[in-house]
């Protein structure tokens, strides 16, 4: 694969990005592709492994070698084949997934991985841009019915497949636009929004079918789903958002993270500040933010805040200070424990570990935060005697992660067996619940996780409801 020698004569090389003080006006995206000459020489680092790990260390088991290998011949429309063979939506994984791939490369036991995720992300950009990236319509119609339940990936992906093994597919989704949380979640400045509407379109063109606006278990009941399609898969996501529950949490100006995003990004669309904060308006412009939570979430608070001119962004996490580098005999080829920093990050933001939150600090109006440091020991936390401090505060944003799936409405009225954890119960062989009708993946069924794992989800559930229907599949697992 590659250049035999490529990893020995060339270093990583990774996209840049604009400079912040240009990049803090807007809400566009700002990462700097590489050029065609550096892709093709990073494409040539890949080493020929006799074990290919990053096929593993990819949820979707994507092709890596095999489309580096292309990319370093110039052949990137057979690439764009490759790499569409196990990800139906790689511009949104080549923009916002963690790369595990890239942990799980041999090179980087030294550091220095192939730049996977930035030459996926060129694959198929450039598959758009040079037209290649077309509707794929069934040359025959099975009659069958399936209705999906969220648009999120999960939904996207689990539709997409089905539609292309000929079946009819219905997507309804709550919110007055598809995408879930990659439309509503995620900033702009990560993944813009037109990369979601043009494979909408892409699906309609397929026999693909939204109903926005449209909530299962509100505006149409679960028994009537029954009652006029062959199956019905939940895509949901997990939305119940992890609460605060300490004093003074139920001020104003304590807000959960995806009410803040959701309002920027509903902005962004054009909509107004009726449409975009029904609730009143949401913003940082000012304040002195706080927001609780050092994953994902919590950085693209910071970097919102920091567009909308907040005075200072402080971001807390309870558990200790990862390491900046990890322990390669410990953990690789798997996903490692380290210190991320995100360009958020670097936008500007205090970031504090090892802190238990005690009391919101106000009367009306949020004021302050009272903290604790603690100390992990055995596994268990421990409050540090003495640690006590105050931070202060005018905006609290939780980002605290999900719990699962929320139950009233559509769950409660489907009356399928939930796990341990309250996530839909299904295995990955068949993705059936206890209703023989209904299946479920994703976030739904696995739990908060990755959208590269609602892709995976997606692909392999449609797969098992199209056997069920037709009795043989020929879609990939």
């Amino acid at each position: 694969m590659g250049k035999e020698t490529g990893f020995l004569e060339l270093d990583r090389q990774d996209r840049t990005y604009g400079p912040v003080e240009e990049r803090l006006k807007d809400y566009k995206e700002f990462v700097v592709p590489l050029s065609k000459e550096v892709l093709k020489d990073q494409a040539s680092r890949c080493m020929n492994c006799g074990v290919p790990h990053c096929h593993t260390g990819c949820p979707v088991n994507n092709i890596i070698p095999d489309w580096n290998h292309l990319v370093y011949e110039d052949d990137f429309r057979n690439a764009l084949e490759v790499l569409h063979s196990t990800n139906n939506f790689p511009e949104f994984t080549g923009r916002i997934c963690p790369a595990p791939c890239e942990a799980a490369c041999t090179l980087n036991i030294i550091d220095e991985p192939v730049t996977i995720k930035s030459i996926e992300c060129a694959i198929v950009d450039k598959g758009w841009s040079e037209g290649w990236i077309t509707p794929r319509i069934p040359a025959h119609r099975t009659g069958r019915t399936v209705a999906v339940v969220g648009s999120g990936p999960a939904g996207l992906a689990c539709a997409q497949q089905l539609a292309r093994a000929g079946h009819s597919v219905t997507v309804f989704e709550k919110n007055d636009r598809v995408g879930g949380l990659m439309r509503y979640g995620i900033p702009d400045f990560k993944m813009e929004k037109h990369l979601i509407n043009r494979r909408a379109a892409q699906m309609e063109a397929e026999g693909v079918t939204f109903k926005t606006s449209t909530e299962v278990g509100v505006n149409v009941s679960v028994s009537s789903l029954k009652d006029n399609y062959d199956a019905i898969v939940f895509a949901g996501g997990a939305e119940d958002a992890r609460k605060l529950g300490i004093p003074g949490s139920e001020l104003p100006g304590v807000r959960l993270a995806m009410e803040f995003l959701t309002q920027q990004n509903k902005r962004n669309a054009g909509d107004d500040e009726m449409r975009a904060a029904p609730r009143g308006s949401l913003t940082a412009t000012g304040k002195n933010v706080i927001v609780i939570g050092g994953g994902d979430t919590g950085s693209d608070c910071v970097g919102t805040s920091n567009r909308q001119g907040a005075k200072s962004v402080t971001q807390l996490e309870i558990m200790p200070k990862p390491p900046v580098h990890e322990d390669k005999g410990m953990s690789w080829p798997f996903w490692p424990l380290k210190l991320r920093t995100s360009s958020s990050h670097e936008e500007g933001a205090t970031r504090d570990w090892a802190v238990l939150t005690k009391r919101v600090v106000g009367d009306n109006d949020v004021k302050g935060l009272e903290c604790v440091r603690v100390e992990w020991k055995d596994g268990r936390m421990h409050e540090v005697e003495g640690s006590e401090f105050t931070l202060e505060a005018d905006l609290i944003l939780l980002a605290m992660g999900f719990v699962g799936p929320k139950k009233a409405g559509m769950l409660d009225q489907a009356g399928v067996e939930l796990d341990a954890r309250g996530n839909v119960k299904a295995d990955t062989n068949v993705y059936q619940t206890s209703d023989e009708k209904i299946w479920a993946c994703g976030d739904m069924r696995r739990g908060q996780s990755l959208v590269v794992w609602a892709i995976r989800e997606g692909r392999q559930c449609a797969r098992a409801v199209d056997e069920m229907l037709m009795g043989v599949s020929e879609l990939p697992r």
